[in-house]
């Protein structure tokens, strides 16, 4: 994509590859400024990105540029505001929760990278401004959620080495983990559910990560997905960076990689957030953001209805409750989502405020729902993202009933709240 400016690119000595580079991608204006009037260029314009091209020698400079940018995006519906620093070695960049690139990276990866980010500050330009239509005609919008993307985050850790531990821990410290011992596993679960990001630890050969990567890069979907290979295999990894815009080679342990990737992992957990709220707009409010299933009040709408014609047609509904036994937001967030790639195209589902799960199953007889909340429950149980508390599992409970001609939706959902069925 051409990029389209203003940019600002600071540094204390002059970057000519880094301005080249911008402007050979279309870039227009750039605005070049150092670390000691950075914070003044910045407060006359918002630029649509900001590159670091080398490190702040002064620390107060750099927490004044903090400042200001966490002033421009608490004020007002403030744009998310891509910052990409190029850093020596594994060094942490200048500015916190920035995208971290090497200073030796070639130009067209820090493009690469860059384009990746304004894509997501583009996607929240549209769904502002959706918001803002919508609520100058006087109608009911979701909100858009403020809390951090990475409390809903999920990574994947694949690996079987010695510091394969140490790497989940200190990934499971912040987002949720999806471990993966094998290729096989890895791939399953890419296919399975959302991942935010993708981190490839030690013990496998060069073989191996070839493979891994060769999956990613050979579907669109994964991309702009953050990988984060830790350690060495320098040569395999190299071919696949442009492909894959957010792959980094981390060689400095499982900390330095977690605090150098995460800001990647925020960015694409923010990006699927505001895909699940367009969905939603376009919707018309009927979809939950948080889930993509059906929002409450849609949900009990379509159930009356559902009801209504299962009667007049004389063919069957049922209606399942998933619970779990752990109330984290997460986990229930988690099993919503994995929920919904799960279930056919004629049945609808909502998330409901104690964290259970009710999905309905139109023209579904007792016997036919019971297989197919069997066969959905087995896969949230060993799918599901799990607790650290959590060490043999989430167990997921399932009730169960069907419609009986003497009905009505109160006895229907009391039955299904009261019943217990084996999960």
């Amino acid at each position: 994509m051409a990029l389209q400016g203003p940019f600002a690119v600071i540094a204390d000595t002059p970057a000519p590859d880094v301005v080249d580079a911008l402007r050979a991608a279309g870039g227009f204006p750039i605005i070049e400024t150092t670390w000691a009037d950075a914070a003044m260029a910045l407060a006359a314009v918002e630029p649509e990105a900001i590159v670091l091209a080398d490190a702040c020698p002064d620390r107060a400079r750099a927490d004044a540029l903090t400042d200001l940018l966490g002033e421009q995006r608490d004020k007002g519906n403030g744009l998310f505001m891509p910052v990409i620093a190029r850093t020596r070695d594994d060094g942490p960049p200048s500015i916190p929760d920035a995208f971290a690139i090497a200073v030796n990276a070639p130009p067209q990866r820090l493009i690469r990278r860059l384009s990746t980010a304004i894509r997501i500050r583009t996607l929240h330009g549209t769904v502002l401004r959706r918001m803002r239509t919508l609520a100058s005609r006087g109608e009911q919008i979701p909100e858009l959620s403020t809390t951090d993307p990475l409390d809903e985050a999920s990574v994947l850790v694949a690996g079987r080495g010695r510091s394969y531990p140490n790497l989940s821990v200190a990934v499971g410290e912040r987002v949720g983990v999806v471990g993966a011992l094998s290729v096989e596993s890895a791939a399953r679960a890419l296919h399975a559910r959302d991942i935010d990001g993708m981190v490839i630890g030690d013990g496998f050969g060069p073989k191996i990560v070839e493979a891994l990567l060769t999956v990613l890069a050979e579907d669109a979907r994964f991309r702009d997905l953050p990988v984060a290979v830790l350690g060495g295999h320098p040569a395999v990894i190299e071919p696949f960076a442009i492909e894959l815009a957010n792959l980094e080679r981390i060689s400095e342990g499982p900390q330095r990689l977690v605090e150098r990737f995460l800001p990647y992992v925020r960015a694409h957990a923010f990006s699927q957030r505001l895909k699940r709220m367009l969905k939603s707009l376009d919707a018309k409010g009927m979809l939950d953001p948080d889930t993509g299933l059906l929002a409450h009040d849609a949900f009990w709408r379509d159930l009356n209805r559902a009801v209504d014609d299962a009667e007049k047609r004389g063919v069957g509904l049922s209606i399942a409750r998933f619970s779990f036994d752990d109330d984290d937001r997460r986990v229930s967030l988690d099993a919503a989502r994995l929920l919904g790639r799960l279930m056919r195209q004629v049945d609808f589902a909502c998330r409901e405020a104690d964290n259970s799960i009710f999905a309905v199953f139109t023209e579904t007889d007792l016997r036919a729902a019971h297989i197919v909340a069997r066969r959905i429950a087995s896969v949230l149980k060993n799918t599901m993202l799990v607790p650290d508390a959590k060490k043999g599992g989430i167990d997921t409970a399932v009730t169960l009933a069907t419609l009986k001609p003497t009905d009505s939706i109160d006895s229907l959902i009391a039955r299904v709240v009261g019943d217990v069925a084996a999960g």
